[in-house]
């Protein structure tokens, strides 16, 4: 797993972002898949929306994704793992970069065939914690065919990243911006982001 951390340190210090394969592995992913949240479908999810506390809002003109919050005191084991990994990532940032990283949130999303998440920063403007952006995801089987392409806007080009299954996505949450194209098959996801401060989990 170092390896990784170090090829996400470099990517950060260089690029502002890093695309890692093989975060979790297939086996990994799939105790993920067989869990009840996602087997029992997205009735037990709720609608995202944008902005934060009273500016809060469903919008599906900008976003048509569904999520649910992850405690990490009650989270299942096969997403403790995951969890467990975004702890070492931390402190290995805050090693190598000199980051005051201290927690995390993280929430299973899932978009539905056709939804999308148009271009956007993951920082909100009056609350900054969120510093980086972590996406670990979840499509087993995924073809480009299918779509559902994580979208950077980097400076002078943009970069598309299949959502393939293990696949970490981590970039700066106060810099690039990005979107979610749409796809034609359910797109399944951990989504988060590395904070400057404790995360209150939000059920």
């Amino acid at each position: 797993m170092n390896e990784h951390f170090d090829r996400i340190a470099d990517g950060l210090s260089e690029d502002g972002f890093a695309v890692i394969d093989n975060f979790l592995s297939l086996k990994e992913v799939q105790a993920i898949l067989d869990l009840d949240v996602f087997t029992e479908g997205i009735n037990n999810f709720k609608k995202a929306g944008v902005g934060k506390e009273h500016h809060h809002q469903v919008n599906e003109a900008i976003r048509g994704d569904y999520i649910r919050w992850i405690d990490k005191i009650t989270s299942p084991q096969p997403a403790k793992v995951y969890l467990d990994r975004l702890d070492e990532l931390i402190s290995f940032l805050n090693q190598s970069l000199f980051l005051s990283l201290k927690d995390y949130e993280v929430h299973f999303t899932i978009y539905p065939p056709g939804s999308y998440y148009k271009r956007h920063l993951d920082q909100f403007k009056k609350d900054d914690h969120r510093k980086l952006s972590v996406i670990c995801y979840l499509n087993t089987g995924w073809e480009e065919a299918y779509g559902g392409q994580l979208r950077m806007h980097l400076p002078g080009r943009r970069e598309d990243f299949l959502p393939l299954a293990g696949r970490l996505v981590c970039f700066r949450s106060d810099q690039i911006e990005h979107e979610v194209l749409p796809a034609s098959r359910e797109r399944l996801s951990l989504t988060g982001w590395l904070l400057d401060q404790f995360f209150d989990v939000r059920g």
